[in-house]
């Protein structure tokens, strides 16, 4: 489920969004591995990686997707269409190699893969996607059709 503006005030509530094609774990905020989980080995320490965060936004002109990926590089990232219609975020963040003579004090950073994916509305120019990746924040924009306004002729009512 995705997170919506609310209509009570700019607040995010979570509704449900017919264009977010995730699916709902009911097990994701338990401290043991959900059956869910199969994209990495580790449960807990990458639940914050796996389950990548993404804003959509929409403005008169684009559809904006806005997904927070720190310490990827764009070339560990992938963006694509799918059917047409369905975009797709991906990555994977590698675990750091281990040195036999290091000693870990903590892990906090977590490691995975993550895949996102929203159909897109019909009015999505599909052959103009950007996407650009800045201080960790991957921007994907997607420029809407423009709708065409009807001609409105006034008709005089005759008595």
């Amino acid at each position: 489920m995705s997170l919506i503006p609310s209509f009570f005030g700019n607040h995010r509530s979570s509704i449900f969004d017919p264009f977010s094609l995730d699916v709902w774990d009911p097990f994701k905020d338990f401290p043991f591995s959900s059956p869910s989980s199969s994209l990495s080995t580790r449960s807990s320490e990458t639940s914050a990686f796996v389950n990548t965060r993404i804003d959509w936004k929409e403005t008169p002109e684009a559809h904006v997707f806005k997904a927070d990926v720190p310490g990827l590089k764009k070339e560990e990232v992938k963006v694509e269409v799918e059917d047409d219609r369905v975009l797709q975020i991906c990555g994977e963040r590698n675990v750091e190699k281990e040195d036999k003579n290091d000693t870990w004090h903590r892990v906090e950073r977590s490691s995975g893969k993550f895949m996102r994916r929203f159909r897109l509305p019909e009015n999505a120019k599909m052959d103009q996607i950007k996407a650009s990746m800045e201080n960790g924040v991957l921007t994907v924009t997607i420029p809407k059709l423009e709708v065409k306004k009807p001609d409105v002729k006034s008709i005089e009512i005759s008595s």
